[in-house]
């Protein structure tokens, strides 16, 4: 799957110790998730919805 155009951002409630989460959530088949310590390694690829539902699962 191809993440370009993919507008990376870490979480706000990310410290400063380097251990990251980087969400792509602009593209519109797919959001990407990577490691910030590593941007050019592999992403993990979720459909929108299972997304959502992830994120609706951590509230």
């Amino acid at each position: 799957m191809e993440l370009t155009g993919a507008k990376w951002r870490k979480s706000t409630r990310s410290g400063n110790n380097g251990n990251c989460v980087e969400v792509a959530d602009n593209l519109a088949e797919v959001v990407g998730v990577r490691d910030s310590k590593d941007p050019q390694g592999p992403a993990l690829i979720f459909k929108p919805a299972a997304w959502k539902g992830f994120v609706s699962s951590l509230k």
